[in-house]
């Protein structure tokens, strides 16, 4: 008799949690610390844009769906271990591949942690190096070996550094767009 009365409320229950799992993601309704790195229902990346700044001078965020469409991959947000293990920040604003050009940030993009467990992150990276015509599993090996020898194949392929400091002040240098 127990066990009979029990199953409506198993069953209700359950019920909620299928439906909170089939929920879809758009990304204008993701919250700012979870849009980077998160892929919509659609299937299409989200990513964190500024927004104009209002009267009082704030600048704002927003998260918005870009044009870019993963294959493969749909309704996902990147876990936090992938986050830091492949040394992305949240708070980006857009995406480049200015980063590629950072011998740190690949040497976390290329290690194990990251490239075998963080196919999200992976392929993104791996499209933004395919922009700048270069090969991302080639740059991962090279970075292995001779992590300055990875900014000169992307120098030498068009991309061009990103916002460079020197004696106080910030110079920026044309940069070619990689495609989002």
């Amino acid at each position: 008799m127990a066990f009979s009365t029990k199953v409506p409320v198993v069953l209700f229950l359950s019920s909620l949690f299928i439906h909170a799992a089939l929920a879809e993601i758009v990304c204008e309704e993701l919250p700012l610390d979870v849009c980077a790195f998160a892929i919509a229902s659609s299937g299409k990346r989200c990513l964190l844009e500024t927004t104009a700044a209002g009267k009082d001078g704030r600048v704002e965020h927003q998260c918005r769906t870009s044009e870019v469409v993963v294959e493969r991959m749909a309704e996902y947000i990147e876990t936090d271990r992938c986050v830091e293990a492949c040394g992305v920040d949240r708070k980006s604003v857009g995406i480049s591949s200015d980063s590629l050009l950072e011998p740190q940030f690949m040497a976390k993009l290329c290690a194990q942690e990251c490239h075998q467990n963080c196919p999200n992150i992976v392929d993104l990276y791996f499209n933004l190096a395919a922009g700048e015509g270069v090969f991302l599993p080639d740059l991962c090996e090279k970075q292995r070996y001779s992590p300055h020898r990875v900014m000169v194949e992307l120098m030498s392929s068009g991309a061009a550094p990103g916002p460079v400091a020197t004696e106080g002040q910030l110079h920026t240098a044309a940069l070619a767009p990689a495609p989002l």
